[in-house]
């Protein structure tokens, strides 16, 4: 194996580490924001939990953070929270780098 390929091995490995934490970051960041809004919405308990799996699998089944942010604004619409898109995109912005933080330190 020549220099260049132990590189470009390396690289690879480096992009499937880097995207396999993108994508836990993301699921987490998720689930937190999930728990975030259902206290937002009144929600507690198991109703919490299940509302947070429903953002995780909003973002897995559809567009992404476009279709949480929707699913989030809608569901605030309807219940009456006041908060705006800006708002919710700071929160979903803190959250993950707090997840990002998390999974880094192993937690």
């Amino acid at each position: 194996m020549t220099t260049f390929d132990k590189r470009e091995e390396a690289f690879e490995q480096q992009f499937a580490h880097d995207e396999e934490l993108r994508f836990k970051a993301t699921a987490r960041r998720n689930k937190l924001l999930g728990l975030w809004a259902a206290e937002k919405l009144g929600l507690s308990g198991a109703e919490a939990d299940s509302y947070a799996l429903a953002i995780v699998m909003t973002a897995l089944e559809q567009d992404g953070e476009r279709a949480v942010l929707a699913k989030i604004r809608k569901d605030f619409d309807a219940k009456g929270v006041v908060q705006s898109e800006h708002q919710i995109d700071r929160t979903m912005t803190e959250l993950l780098a707090k997840a990002l933080a998390d999974i880094k330190a192993g937690r």
